[in-house]
């Protein structure tokens, strides 16, 4: 049952397998967007910060350590009682989340259990990572292994905090890697319990480091440090712009960006409406909007335009918005006040630009940083709600003719995260999916997203991969070995 007086109790670095006060001794404020006051002063990490928790994830992979003599099997039974203590404590955690990020207690719970599925989906491939034997020319015999990076850095975002960590940590430790992570400014505390958890689960020090704080000092010190080897971020493109120069110029260490999104979702006449209705809706106004991959662009098809219109703005209007911690409650507030600011200025420029608002469009509530369900219609592709990130509650409502016609709009963008359609005709669902720009598409449904699957961008999205069999590879490096045979055999 969720808890809105769930205590907080771990506030300090995690270095080394130990809670511990910034070198510095600052502290900053986390705060809960429900009320905009501050729920508890949090260590705040600089660059000796970094060093100190970069120095000792080195050590713990170094030649000879505990973590790297672990046979494979036991990294997997490792992750998989981190998985068992994350499921023990999953009401402390989802109210942590809830208090933290703001969203409803469904969805924090429901983000929980799917960051419990990626931890024991990757604790299965611990001992399943392995090479080839490959019959080279020259008579020889040649095998490659597949051996861990070294130390990682991650940087992880507000809107899922401990799935967007155990979206990090899970193939990085199955891997053999050892990390060192910073969690969002605005969301610490679920990644700090975390880490109470590793220790619990008997890792090693020094293998899982969590060091919150801000991006200009302590992420950058992390992108930045020569004995890193590798660096995850999930973000904005303008941040992941940064790390890859940042990373270039340091070290040239591997980097996976996942990156923004504006993502299609493509509705055929042919479709049962009201059902194509609720999964548009919820692929926009999930997580109030604030998801990476959510289906910001609707496009419609002429026919069935207007009925979709009015029965998204019928079901928008139903949206109960208010205490995350109610049970009726489908939306609370956005992250911070900033993002609420970002968000109403994009519907100040949506009516500007000539877009029909439906309904919404304003603050809700003089408390918090809450904003209505706005959907917009008769939008264009060349107005900034139809070309722009929002991460907001903001439906974006467009009109179409043809099945091409929509795939040259869809593909007009800097993005290419997600795509969806709905419609009945397999023909039309698989022409859209091999033709659209998008790491991941969706046909009849919207952000089925899975452990098993792989999740990524093209074009400014990012690279890399998350996720799945893929979402190893960022953590690995390949070596081959060659062995010169004898001339008979």
């Amino acid at each position: 049952m969720a808890n809105p007086n769930q205590k907080i109790v771990y506030t300090k670095l995690f270095i080394n397998n130990a809670f511990v006060d910034a070198q510095s001794g600052k502290k900053f404020a986390t705060l809960n967007p429900v009320t905009g006051k501050t729920l508890a002063e949090v260590a705040e990490a600089d660059k000796a910060d970094v060093d100190l928790a970069v120095s000792a994830a080195k050590k713990a992979f170094e030649r000879g350590s505990e973590w790297r003599n672990l046979d494979a099997s036991q990294r997997g039974r490792l992750i998989n009682k981190l998985a068992d203590l994350i499921e023990e404590h999953k009401t402390e955690l989802a109210s942590l989340e809830v208090l933290d990020n703001g969203k409803p207690f469904a969805e924090a719970d429901f983000d929980i259990q799917c960051s419990i599925d990626t931890f024991r989906y990757y604790a299965g491939w611990c001992d399943k990572i392995h090479g080839n034997t490959i019959p080279a020319d020259g008579g020889s015999l040649a095998v490659t292994l597949k051996e861990a990076v070294g130390v990682v850095g991650q940087i992880i975002p507000w809107n899922y905090p401990l799935l967007m960590l155990a979206w990090k940590f899970a193939p990085a430790l199955a891997a053999g890697c050892t990390i060192v992570l910073k969690p969002a400014e605005q969301t610490p505390l679920s990644a700090l319990f975390a880490a109470a958890l590793s220790k619990q689960a008997g890792f090693p020090d020094g293998v899982i480091n969590v060091v919150p704080g801000f991006g200009e000092t302590a992420g950058h010190a992390i992108v930045n440090h020569p004995d890193v080897r590798k660096v995850a971020f999930t973000g904005s493109t303008e941040v992941g712009r940064i790390i890859a120069e940042t990373a270039a110029k340091s070290n040239l260490k591997k980097v996976s960006l996942e990156l923004g999104g504006k993502s299609p979702l493509v509705v055929m006449e042919d479709v049962d409406l009201d059902e194509a209705v609720e999964i548009a809706h919820n692929a926009l106004f999930a997580n109030h909007g604030q998801c990476c991959c959510c289906g910001s662009r609707t496009f419609v098809q002429e026919k069935v335009y207007d009925a979709f219109v009015a029965k998204s703005v019928e079901l928008t209007l139903k949206r109960k918005v208010g205490n995350p911690f109610s049970t009726d409650v489908q939306q609370g507030p956005q992250i911070d006040a900033e993002s609420q600011q970002k968000i109403l200025k994009y519907i100040e420029l949506g009516k500007k630009e000539g877009a029909k608002l439906e309904c919404g469009g304003k603050k809700w509530s003089n408390e918090g940083y809450f904003v209505e369900p706005t959907i917009f219609s008769s939008v264009t592709d060349n107005m900034t709600i139809a070309q722009e990130e929002i991460f907001g509650p903001v439906q974006s409502i467009l009109k179409f003719k043809t099945l091409d016609e929509v795939i040259e709009r869809a593909n007009k963008t800097t993005y290419g995260l997600a795509a969806g359609i709905l419609t009945k005709n397999i023909d039309w669902a698989f022409t859209f999916a091999r033709a659209v720009e998008a790491g991941s598409v969706w046909i009849n449904c919207f952000d089925a997203t899975t452990a098993q699957t792989p999740f990524g961008g093209y074009k400014q999205s990012g690279h890399g991969r998350e996720l799945g069999e893929d979402g190893l590879e960022p953590y690995l490096e390949t070596k081959t070995i060659v062995v010169k045979l004898p001339t008979k055999n």
